[in-house]
């Protein structure tokens, strides 16, 4: 998420991302970030929860373009 982009939709994709981990935690991404910042350091969980939107929107687009849900995740019936 570039700091030269839209503000309001870097923080709702970080947002998007805190929620992600929390409500996904078998998901291969969400085991990724855990994996990643298992060394407990402030600045490592920073640039992971940035790196993660990133991740989430290309799972997003996939899933909304080709159908292709990401591994782990699971979708509720609307």
């Amino acid at each position: 998420m570039a700091r030269a982009g839209n503000a309001r939709v870097r923080r709702r994709m970080i947002q998007l991302a805190w929620r992600f981990l929390r409500f996904q935690k078998d998901s291969d991404l969400a085991q990724w970030f855990q994996a990643r910042t298992s060394d407990g350091r402030k600045t490592r969980r920073k640039t992971m929860i940035v790196a993660l939107p990133r991740k989430l929107l290309i799972a997003l687009w996939r899933f909304v373009t080709a159908g292709e849900v990401p591994q782990g995740v699971t979708v509720r019936a609307a």
